[in-house]
């Protein structure tokens, strides 16, 4: 396996950490922590990048809060420098296992995202009679960090990427288990999506080519095999359970169902059944309770009402994946 070294330059380079900054506070440029950053920008960055190149940089405190939609789970959201910061790493780092990535794994990656996910999913659904959805327990509080470490300096041999990688991945507050390992990353930072991918990527190739699985794709830790023989998909969970387990992830007792596709199935927001889509009715409220929520904001002039009409567009483009036009008429009527 090839690695890479001689990355540091490119992390710390100004021209990286400016594109870094611009990619940072996009759709967040008027919240007062980047209107600040932003303020003494060249400042800013150049004290960055002297506390990179003499690696006096420390990762500041998250802020954490909890939100229940689409389900209860806690965010951390790192400040606004370090996130300038996670852009940096990742602007080098992610194009070295952008490669190594399966076709059909399509969280967090330029040119993939949910409605691809959904058009695969459909596609996959509607040419085999049965289906096996899995979710992982807990995944992003359950990831090992140790084991994580060891996967990236598979790629990454330059010692000073993998110091700063080690300071992003131990800053979060840690969640020690029985058996002593430190485990967990933060939900809302830019790094750990991509780690979370980089995490479960052996996984992907093990199904697709140990388990010979041909219809088979994954969207964070939601993934799902496709297949006409039902005892084939009823091993292959066997098999990946024992997988899994060496990755400390355990596939979600409940939640993970072996049946015919033809009962339809919950993906990504939407209902997908034999001859139709429909998008889900908590996906529905939450997103007409947004609506109505940044409309009174507007009202009240928090916000303008360029990020309503934004906002708008946006659940409607999302509507489009399903058979939703009658009901995007009376979401407009009821607004």
């Amino acid at each position: 396996m090839k690695r890479f070294g001689h990355l540091w330059e490119k992390v710390t380079a100004f021209e990286n950490l400016l594109l870094a900054a611009k990619q940072a506070q996009k759709g967040k440029r008027f919240r007062d922590n980047v209107l600040t950053f932003n303020y003494n920008l060249e400042s800013e960055l150049i004290c960055l990048q002297r506390e990179l190149e003499t690696q006096t940089y420390r990762p500041g405190a998250y802020k954490t809060f909890e939100i229940v939609e689409p389900k209860r789970r806690l965010i951390s959201a790192a400040p606004y420098r370090d996130r300038v910061v996670h852009h940096a790493l990742c602007n080098v780092i992610v194009p070295i296992f952008e490669r190594t990535f399966i076709h059909d794994s399509y969280a967090n990656r330029t040119g993939k995202g949910n409605h691809r996910a959904l058009k695969q999913f459909v596609a996959f659904s509607r040419s085999s009679r049965y289906v096996l959805q899995c979710d992982i327990c807990k995944y992003f509080p359950s990831i090992d960090r140790k084991i994580l470490k060891v996967l990236l300096s598979r790629k990454i041999k330059c010692p000073d990427t993998q110091w700063l990688i080690d300071a992003i991945i131990d800053s979060s507050d840690p969640q020690e288990t029985t058996d002593g390992r430190i485990r967990g990353l933060p939900i809302g930072n830019l790094t750990s999506q991509f780690f979370a991918n980089v995490y479960l990527n052996g996984f992907d190739r093990f199904v697709k080519d140990q388990l010979k699985v041909k219809k088979y794709l994954r969207y964070v830790d939601d993934f799902a095999l496709f297949s006409d023989d039902r005892s084939f998909l009823v091993n292959a969970r066997h098999e990946m359970e024992a997988y899994l387990e060496a990755l400390h992830l355990q596939i979600h007792p409940i939640k993970s169902q072996l049946f015919e596709t033809k009962q339809g199935a919950n993906f990504v927001g939407f209902r997908v059944l034999s001859d139709r889509i429909r998008v889900r009715n908590q996906n529905l409220r939450r997103g007409r309770r947004r609506l109505r929520l940044n409309l009174s904001a507007c009202q009240q002039n928090k916000i303008r009402i360029e990020q309503v009409e934004h906002s708008l567009r946006s659940w409607f483009a999302h509507l489009a994946h399903g058979n939703t036009w009658h009901l995007r008429q009376c979401i407009t009527a009821q607004l």
